[in-house]
């Protein structure tokens, strides 16, 4: 199950990505931004109102309160994606957003940062990521 909503995330943040770049073509990034995670928010208070109703204010009980600002970071994500989209095209800006995302999540994992179970280092994840980079250059001629 796992798989498949890993992959399904991948396809909605592609898809997402597309929908995102082209709100600019009529508004600008910030507006459409305003608009894409409003109308988030508002999907997720209707999710929410038709599974169990858990007191919001309980995600303030988190003991960091480091981890509130994921809606900061969210809206920096919407705003990169859309101008990565919107200089490189789709694929490329995609291709360069997943290796970043390996990267610095296996950089987390190893370090064992932010709460995570740390992971031993192993040299065959260095060399997969170099292949995916090798495999970008080749994507691109």
């Amino acid at each position: 199950m796992g798989i498949i909503l890993a992959l399904l995330a991948g396809l909605l943040m592609s898809v997402q990505g597309v929908f995102n770049t082209k709100l600019i073509e009529t508004s600008n990034i910030w507006v459409a931004n305003i608009w894409v995670h409003f109308s988030a928010f508002i999907t997720c208070l209707i999710i929410w109102t038709f599974n169990g109703h858990k007191n919001l204010l309980t995600v303030f009980n988190i003991e960091n309160k480091l981890y509130l600002i994921g809606g900061i970071i969210g809206a920096f994500i919407t705003f990169t994606v859309i101008k990565s989209i919107d200089k490189l095209g789709v694929a490329e800006a995609i291709m360069l957003i997943l290796i970043a995302q390996l990267v610095v999540a296996y950089i987390l994992e190893v370090l064992g940062l932010f709460g995570l179970d740390k992971v031993n280092f192993e040299w065959i994840k260095l060399i997969g990521v170099i292949i995916m980079i090798v495999g970008i250059f080749i994507f691109k001629k």
